[in-house]
């Protein structure tokens, strides 16, 4: 009876594609978190750069 509870527990894959699912979301989610990480401080100095050199080029002379 033991036996047969616990074959068929090891065989039971119901819960398995959630599983997965989750740990693809969770790898997804650290790809996305360090991508923003790495790209922050570039990004940062991209904004800076247009607003030193927009402001002036948009501003009346005069």
């Amino acid at each position: 009876m033991l036996e047969r509870a616990l074959k068929r527990f090891l065989s039971d894959e119901a819960g398995a594609t959630a599983i997965e699912y989750s740990l693809l979301a969770g790898l997804i989610a650290v790809v996305a978190i360090a991508g923003v990480f790495a790209t922050g401080g570039g990004v940062s100095s991209l904004f800076d750069y247009i607003k030193d050199n927009a402001i002036p080029a948009l501003t009346p002379k005069g």
